[in-house]
């Protein structure tokens, strides 16, 4: 359905500003930056049991609380960062997901030094988005076996607050799948964003 500004979108944009231009601009372009990848899992896992807005109206003060979100620099924190951190009423002050997010920056470090973390997740789907073409917003899934079978080995490798449905949100954003509808105006042209080039990481 067109908006009011007779642009099709995905039903989730609705009319809010912020949202329309995230959904515009961001969703779905495909990532190949390490460290962006890990900031948007990050920000994913922090929505845990709220809605995407409310996280994306805090972004900027979560940039500034995690120290624009260098992973090498977030590995060396503890507990002083982690109390500082719950006293920020900027973002979310969730204890668990502060740690986690500690935990997370450990992780990448080490896929990072292995193989990059890049490389690591655009290898789960064959370094080519995933180009489902929905009709509907009613058929794109909450996860999928890919994103349980991504979820179980990031779990394996040192990650939390990353469950499928968590995995999916974030493969969703950073454009390892493209789920904008058929019908929306960036369907097209986030499809011919993929690299084309045999770009197989590093």
């Amino acid at each position: 359905m067109a908006g009011d500004d007779g642009l099709s979108r995905c039903n989730w944009a609705g009319s809010e500003p912020i949202y329309r231009t995230y959904h515009d601009t961001e969703w779905g372009v495909p990532e190949y930056d390490s460290r962006a990848l890990w900031e948007k899992l990050i920000l994913d896992g922090f929505q845990a049991g709220l809605s995407w807005i409310t996280i994306l109206k805090k972004r900027d003060n979560f940039r500034v609380a995690f120290r624009g979100f260098n992973p090498r620099e977030i590995a060396t924190w503890g507990t002083d960062e982690v109390d500082r951190l719950v006293q920020d009423a900027g973002i979310i002050r969730h204890r668990g997901k502060i740690n986690a997010t500690i935990s997370n920056a450990r992780a990448w470090c080490a896929i990072e030094d292995q193989i990059g973390f890049d490389t690591y997740m655009w290898r789960t789907v064959d370094f080519a988005p995933l180009q489902p073409k929905y009709t509907s917003q009613d058929k794109v899934p909450p996860s999928t076996e890919l994103s349980v079978r991504i979820s179980r080995q990031m779990k394996k490798d040192g990650f939390k607050f990353c469950g499928p449905t968590i995995v999916y949100a974030w493969m969703e954003a950073c454009g390892l799948v493209n789920d904008h509808l058929t019908t929306c105006h960036r369907h097209d042209d986030v499809a011919q964003m993929a690299r084309t080039n045999g770009w197989k990481g590093r």
